[in-house]
């Protein structure tokens, strides 16, 4: 299966798909924000009772009219996407595959028909996110509340928010399939070409033009950015029902409050080996590990004796077959982490010890 990012929708022209790989890897991982322990026990006491269908209707009400004002519609040029009201200063985060090169945008809200302007702050493609500020914060206008992304569950209800196919203020229904998927853009298409670790999963139904919306529990609480959407290359890369993918809300924080705070990533939480590699192939031209072009001084790689011409073949216990597999590997890893790394050199396997550093 491959998976496409949920592009901001090209007003004149239909959205290209971007095929993407996906591997699968463990945990999430954020700190709760205040009151979010309260809404848990709540949630929980309430589970404990059946639930009518005129409950559940009334809930899904009442986090739409709560969560849906702090969702907007964010149009880069041509394209249209989505962003999250994060603070009352009027900051707003997205994707970085939904500003794009652009650094002024036109943004309406779900009250309002007026079209408010804004401004880039900084996008960071690596993580595919971005900040932009609105010119003047309006009334009415309120941040979204974010969850602990490290207690989202497999089976929660969860409601995705944004402007799909250009139609502002939709709302979808699923439930959270799956936490600490990988998946890696494809940087054709207008995509990033990020490597993004611990995604979640959904069954909502995430379109172009949702990128950078909110993907929402039934606290009205954001708990991840819908991003990827995954395609069908045996249906013409058409969508596959019911496969999406957010980033999740702890790792939005994490890169938000640094770029409003610096106005740039200052630590990106990414774990390097510090190398520049190429994927290379075997006798039979099939995908067989990663060479190291350049080795970064100081870096991961070069404190564990590797150097330029050795062939990466296993990080850890995972096997590196493509320089996109080995960032994917990487991925799942943090800074500081200690792991191996298992090369060839000259036609001899060797073995590595190496912590890792950061991107």
């Amino acid at each position: 299966m491959d998976v496409s990012r949920t592009p901001a929708f090209r007003l004149l022209v239909s959205a290209a798909a971007l095929c993407c790989s996906l591997a699968l890897v463990s945990g999430c991982s954020g700190s709760a924000p205040q009151g979010g322990k309260e809404k848990s026990t709540t949630r929980a006491a309430q589970a404990a009772v059946p639930m009518s269908g005129e409950d559940l209707q009334s809930d899904y009400q009442k986090v739409i009219k709560d969560v849906l004002p702090s969702v907007v519609q964010i149009q880069a040029g041509n394209d249209l996407g989505s962003g999250i009201v994060y603070d009352d200063q009027g900051h707003v985060v997205t994707n970085a595959h939904v500003v794009g090169d652009q650094k002024t945008f036109q943004v309406t809200t779900a009250n309002s028909e007026d079209t408010l302007t804004a401004r880039s702050v900084y996008s960071y493609p690596a993580q595919d996110l971005a900040v932009i500020k609105l010119d003047t914060m309006p009334k009415g206008l309120k941040p979204a509340a974010f969850a602990d992304s490290s207690k989202v569950q497999v089976g929660q209800i969860v409601l995705a928010m944004g402007s799909p196919l250009g139609l502002s203020s939709s709302v979808t229904q699923g439930i959270v399939s799956a936490t600490g998927r990988t998946v890696t853009e494809n940087s054709s298409g207008g995509g990033t070409g990020a490597t993004i670790g611990n995604m979640i999963q959904t069954s909502a139904a995430i379109n172009p033009g949702n990128s950078g919306g909110a993907l929402v529990n039934l606290d009205g609480q954001v708990i991840g950015i819908p991003t990827l959407a995954a395609t069908d290359p045996n249906l013409g890369n058409s969508a596959a029902p019911g496969i999406g993918f957010a980033i999740p809300s702890s790792m939005v924080k994490t890169v938000a409050d640094q770029i409003i705070k610096s106005g740039k990533v200052t630590d990106s939480g990414r774990a390097a080996l510090g190398i520049t590699g190429r994927t290379v192939v075997d006798d039979q031209l099939q995908p067989a590990g990663v060479a190291v072009v350049e080795v970064k001084s100081g870096g991961a790689a070069d404190k564990a004796g590797l150097r330029a011409g050795d062939v990466i073949t296993r990080l850890g216990h995972t096997d590196v077959t493509t320089i996109t597999s080995l960032t994917e590997a990487l991925a799942a890893e943090k800074p500081g982490d200690k792991t191996s790394v298992t090369y060839t050199r000259n036609g001899q396997e060797k073995k590595a010890d190496v912590t890792l550093g950061e991107q």
